[in-house]
């Protein structure tokens, strides 16, 4: 075998034992017992060691040295596995293993803290979890930008710079619209009634068949955070179900399904490869953004929609499929970010990707952290957080450590923006098929045009493939201003 088919040997063990210690965090969100939180923190130390071990191993160097690439293909495999070698050479043992066991513990410590609105009794693992990510950035950075190292994590490439200029340029038109909706005379009717648990997965699991979402190669399952797990054969996706807010359900699990079927929509023969997962988080999250906002709040869909929820709860509040609409596009300055309406989404983001920035530079303590998260909402927002639960708590994202992921969602929105406008040209007729409840045009041209190629090409590039010219946020503010002046008549 020659160095490049020995390293490619290898690499396909740990991508396999990658997918398992995958599946074990899955597992510990979904159907593990409460009572296992400790042993489980000692199995993901464990999969973590072994897994550090064998991506710092030193004949992955010594094949990368000796590996000769027969195309660009397999140049794009040498290039990402030498750069996760890198990476993971940079961070001790030690310091990997902790990592993986003390965001394991916090899971649990910060759904029980969320569940009873006591921010103390998670920020001291919270803190924990800061001092080791300080120091896993420390070790990243070389020298350079601490969140930098942290961010190119979830997007490599991007700096904080970048997004925080593309943040500024956001802002104002966002600011703008939102001040301009909350101000209009019509403001659409909200929903009310009570909607059964049963009746609302029913529904949700029909929304992802609409999708054409893979039951075989897929499950639903209830999670505190909805979220998606697994890649190749194997891509779960989890939801959340109020019993007085269906959107927050049916929405969610589209939401998630993006996310899985990007993963299930990579070419096969990438399985067990550096190729096989999806590139970045802002690609993913384009698709996650795509599927649930442009496509799955549109008027054509929610048409659909109206009337399978009509049938399901024998009637709904709002009187018909315009005035639907409008209600799932409502505006409202509420708490939640995975909630919000596509108008004040970006500035939920906004908000956590300062904090954290000011939290993995030492500029604020996680002692701190409540004072300063209910102020910077409060001036954002215009409302005083009510309880932690809506407020610090609400994303586990820092208990699980994933510091500079935040940006990535609003990164998602701003290529979703370019792709909708790339798939609405190329598809002139989507809305007739979305108003049958059939996604399956917009999903094959985004797994044509984007999910099939996995990890090939680095994320803009991908990104600007597939919609054939520069990434920009000028689409996603023309589709919101245009979308949200229709829907509050402007």
């Amino acid at each position: 075998m020659s160095a490049f088919d020995d390293l490619l040997a290898f690499q396909r063990q740990t991508e396999a034992l990658s997918s398992v210690a995958e599946r074990l965090g899955w597992d510990q969100e979904t159907v593990m017992p409460r009572g296992a939180t400790e042993q489980r923190s000692e199995e993901m130390a464990a999969m973590e060691s072994v897994l550090h071990e064998r991506r710092t191993d030193p004949r992955i160097g010594e094949w990368l040295d000796q590996a000769e690439p027969e195309d660009t293909e397999d140049q794009r495999v040498l290039d990402l596995i030498a750069r996760d070698f890198r990476r993971a050479s940079r961070i001790p043992a030690r310091l990997a293993m902790e990592l993986a066991r003390q965001t394991s513990l916090s899971q649990g410590l910060w759904a029980e803290a969320r569940a009873n609105d006591a921010p103390q009794d998670f920020l001291p693992v919270l803190n924990d979890i800061l001092m080791l990510k300080r120091e896993e950035a420390s070790a990243l950075a070389d020298g350079g930008d601490l969140y930098d190292a942290l961010l190119d994590d979830y997007e490599p490439g991007a700096t904080q710079a970048e997004i925080a200029a593309l943040f500024d340029a956001m802002r104002p038109r966002l600011v703008a619209l939102r001040e301009d909706v909350l101000g209009a005379d019509h403001q659409p009717q909200a929903l009310s009634g009570d909607f059964p648990q049963e009746t609302q997965l029913w529904l949700a699991r029909t929304c992802a068949t609409a999708y054409g979402y893979d039951w075989t190669r897929g499950r639903m399952d209830i999670a505190v955070h909805p979220f998606s797990s697994g890649r190749w054969q194997d891509s779960r996706i989890t939801t959340r179900v109020v019993e007085t807010d269906p959107f927050n359900c049916i929405y969610s699990t589209i939401h998630e399904v993006g996310h899985s079927s990007y993963e299930l929509g990579i070419d096969p023969d990438y399985a067990f490869t550096p190729l096989g997962r999806g590139v970045s988080m802002g690609a993913h999250e384009s698709q996650s953004r795509i599927y649930e906002n442009q496509i799955g709040r549109g008027r054509a869909f929610t048409g659909w929609l109206y009337q399978r929820m009509s049938d399901a709860f024998d009637g709904l509040s709002v009187p018909d499929a315009e005035a639907f609409y409008g209600t799932v596009n409502r505006v409202t300055p509420g708490f939640i970010r995975t909630e919000a309406d596509e108008v004040q989404y970006n500035l939920h983001i906004m908000l956590r990707f300062d904090l954290e920035r000011d939290l993995i530079a030492g500029r604020l303590d996680v002692e701190d952290l409540v004072e300063a998260w209910d102020a910077r909402f409060l001036k954002d927002f215009g409302v005083a957080v009510d309880r932690p639960a809506n407020g610090v708590l609400q994303d586990v994202h820092w208990a699980v450590g994933l510091f500079g992921y935040f940006p990535t969602y609003a990164l998602g929105n701003v290529y979703a923006g370019c792709l909708n406008q790339a798939l609405r040209s190329a598809v002139p007729g989507l809305d007739r098929f979305l108003a049958a409840g059939d996604a399956a045009p917009a999903v094959e041209w985004l797994r044509e045009n984007m999910q099939r190629h996995g990890g090939l090409y680095p994320p803009r590039e991908l990104i600007e493939r597939a919609i054939g010219g520069e990434i920009s946020e000028a689409p996603l503010l023309d589709y919101l201003e245009d979308k949200f002046t229709g829907i509050y008549r402007l």
